[in-house]
């Protein structure tokens, strides 16, 4: 039998749909023609890619008329990269990527996101040895258990051990745009401890750093933790569970306790291949939304998923180690395993929803921080995270899907595009995406107004 071109196959899968929608779909239903039908995507070995892999598998990307490749990539920055030179379509990023390529931090080029592919999801590990010191500061729960959240304040005197002893204290963090590298700071500033700052002459991110962040990719956490080389590391599943297998680490907190329902990874392209490609760029969104309505319909479609995820060309982790987080647990220390029924949502509390206000957020780590050296006004803010961001075209799927029957209008939020103010986070301060400047105020330890890092007492 000839092998079928992609058009062939467009035409039979269109047409297919077609004959479905006289018996199944509204009236009003219509079929986009994505301009580009073959597409490659990238992602990082984690399990918050997991909409790609369930769109993929479960055939959604094909019932929008899309043949898509997903590929795992090297490390983030090589990820970034082929996404702008075109070797990709697009990808599984982190938050910070988009925003920071577009601004010109690193990389310079315009990316946006019609999609967020999950909330939570992460975590901060330490050794062993690290722990065992902790401890001694940590209060116990009515079961004897360590009490959580668990503050920085508790590692602040074994940090001064070190430094007392005249050794540095080092942490790994995958990215320096990387949601974990703002949520390791934020812990760690939040327990009294500086995680440093990045100038424009040193991108290193510690100068004056009580402790010392620096880049490791996910799945080398566990291995660098357990050469010594790092005393511990804030990432994304299954490399905090991995820790806890190998007996040689323990998770002392997760990013929902640090932030609660912070939003995590995004899907990123590049604005020109969304201008070129805008019903290409529609279809791919309908299929990724669907994706994540399956992860969070069921107990069971769970658990498929992590038989899927445990696969090599996705994250090729042990099933056992990736449900650890993905069931509705997490394990902290070796046995003392936890209900956390929202330790990765992917649809719920609107999970998908590309909220300006979540790219607000990331921008003001960036100027607190030092990645953006001068002050910024909020109307800054809010102009780039509305370029970047883009809630029009991820209403254009969502209004297609619920055309099709695949979604109902009570999935979508009633928004401006930024969420209510909150204080849901491990120091009580409250975040309104609206008044970036007078957040960063709130903080005793990081950039605000006019400072620079030179300005800075040590």
């Amino acid at each position: 039998m000839p092998i079928l071109t992609a058009i062939t196959r467009r035409l039979l899968l269109r047409a297919a749909i077609a004959g479905a929608a006289l018996t199944v779909l509204p009236a009003s239903a219509e079929m986009l023609i994505p301009e580009k039908d073959e597409l490659k995507f990238g992602f990082i070995k984690l399990t918050d890619m997991a909409p790609l892999a369930i769109a993929k598998e479960k055939h959604f990307f094909e019932d929008e008329g899309l043949y898509v490749t997903i590929e795992p990539q090297a490390n983030w920055k090589v990820l970034l990269d082929r996404v702008i030179t075109g070797e990709l379509d697009g990808a599984h990023m982190l938050a910070g990527q988009p925003l920071a390529a577009t601004i010109g931090y690193g990389t310079k080029a315009h990316i946006v996101t019609p999609f967020s592919m999950d909330l939570n999801g992460n975590g901060i590990t330490v050794s062993n040895a690290v722990w065992a010191e902790m401890k001694t500061h940590i209060a116990k729960d009515a079961e004897g258990r360590p009490q959580h959240p668990i503050s920085a304040s508790a590692l602040k005197p074994v940090v001064e051990q070190y430094k007392a002893s005249g050794k540095p204290f080092n942490m790994g963090m995958v990215f320096p745009v990387s949601t974990h590298n703002y949520e390791l700071r934020y812990w760690l500033a939040a327990g009294g401890l500086n995680p440093g700052y990045y100038t424009p002459s040193d991108t290193s991110g510690q100068v004056k750093a009580d402790v010392l962040l620096s880049v490791t990719p996910p799945p080398q956490m566990p291995a660098t933790l357990e050469a010594g080389t790092i005393q511990g590391y804030c990432v994304g599943e299954p490399w905090n569970q991995a820790a806890v297998f190998k007996g040689i680490g323990v998770p002392v907190i997760t990013d929902y306790e640090i932030w609660k329902d912070n939003p995590e990874k995004v899907f990123g392209l590049t604005a020109k291949f969304v201008e070129e490609n805008p019903q290409t760029t529609i279809a791919l969104t309908k299929a990724l939304i669907r994706a994540g309505k399956w992860l969070d319909e069921s107990p069971e479609n769970r658990k498929e998923a992590v038989e899927i995820l445990a696969r090599p060309e996705y994250v090729g982790a042990d099933a056992e180690v990736i449900a650890n987080s993905m069931t509705g647990t997490f394990e902290y220390e070796k046995g003392d395993k936890r209900p956390a029924p929202d330790f990765n949502v992917f649809f719920k509390k609107f999970a998908t929803y590309p909220y300006y206000s979540d790219a607000v957020w990331y921008l003001t780590q960036m100027r607190r921080w030092g990645q953006i050296a001068e002050e910024k006004s909020d109307d800054w803010y809010a102009e780039t995270a509305k370029s970047v961001y883009r809630p029009d075209i991820y209403r254009q799927a969502a209004a297609s899907l619920i055309d099709d029957g695949l979604l109902d209008a009570a999935d979508i939020p009633e928004t401006d595009g930024y969420k209510p103010s909150t204080a849901e986070f491990i120091d009580g301060v409250e975040y309104d995406g609206s008044r970036p400047n007078e957040y960063l105020q709130k903080f005793e330890i990081g950039l605000k107004g006019d400072e620079d890092v030179a300005s800075l007492s040590n």
